[in-house]
């Protein structure tokens, strides 16, 4: 039976009421995480895509950064989540690798981990500082790794087509979240051969753009919530938005509900969303 409890951010602290966006007027974000316990954000940036994952144990993780335009929008962001440090950033693909933004991040929050594809691998690793301090690890298909207590990573596509880059589910306890990147018939050739009809949370690949994924794929994954980021030049396809619904998923955008964060215990999750001015997504 599924289990969600969707609420809106009682647990933002507002400071202002204005014409500022939505994040500005939060001081602080308190999670207040307890063992056995994190929390995934979805950061509603106005371009691109940027997951935060935050354990109890302090450690925080970076899946992407945003678009290029987005660094001091980022800053403000984790700066609200409480995020100094980054343990272990991962960039998915080309598209989301932006080599200035990246060098400054790394700096910034003292990342010493950074995960990518084989093939961006190599090239950083043969790049001159700041890549030299900071362990560069290579995820291909079939990699496993314990990202944090309780918190495990499995790659299950690896690709280096223009679509295509990393996508891997997330298992904690019972819950499984699948981050897809790859839009292209390999990869759906491949997931299509993962068993992914237990997955919690889906982060939609390629901003649900058209031909971007099939309605076979979605009913293979069958998620209980779809995330859609958003992005300046693209928009999502009626047709795949209606798929995603006719699995009875919840489908939640980061331009409609802005910013939004799902806190997961052993056993049940509850999802936050601090929502942005209202858009017509009907």
């Amino acid at each position: 039976m599924r289990v969600l409890l969707l609420m809106t951010a009682i647990f933002f602290q507002m400071i202002s009421i204005g014409s500022a966006s939505p994040i500005e007027k939060v001081e602080n974000i308190h999670l207040n995480l307890k063992d056995h316990e994190i929390a995934v954000t979805f950061l509603g940036l106005d371009d691109g895509e940027a997951t935060l994952i935050q354990g109890s144990n302090g450690e925080n993780i970076m899946v992407n950064m945003g678009g290029k335009e987005t660094s001091s929008e980022l800053r403000e962001m984790l700066k609200t989540y409480g995020v100094k440090e980054i343990s272990t950033l991962v960039i998915t693909n080309r598209q989301n690798l932006f080599l200035d933004q990246l060098t400054q991040f790394i700096s910034k929050y003292k990342v010493k981990q950074l995960i990518s594809t084989p093939e961006i691998v190599n090239e950083l690793i043969n790049m001159a500082s700041p890549f030299a301090e900071v362990e560069v690890i290579p995820w291909k298909e079939g990699t496993r790794q314990i990202l944090l207590p309780d918190l495990a990573a499995e790659v299950l596509f690896s690709g280096k087509g223009e679509t295509e880059g990393l996508d891997f589910t997330l298992q904690f306890f019972k819950h499984r979240l699948f981050l897809m990147t790859s839009s292209s018939d390999d990869a759906e050739e491949h997931l299509m051969k993962k068993n992914l009809d237990d997955v919690t949370i889906f982060k939609v690949p390629n901003w649900a753009m058209e031909n971007s994924l099939s309605e076979k794929l979605i009913q293979n994954v069958n998620p209980q919530i779809s995330i859609l980021f958003e992005s300046e030049q693209h928009q999502p396809d009626p047709e795949i938005i209606y798929d995603l619904q006719d699995t009875w998923s919840e489908v939640l955008y980061t331009k409609k509900h802005g910013t939004i964060t799902i806190k997961f215990t052993e056993n049940n999750y509850e999802v936050f969303t601090f929502p942005v001015e209202n858009e017509d997504y009907s």
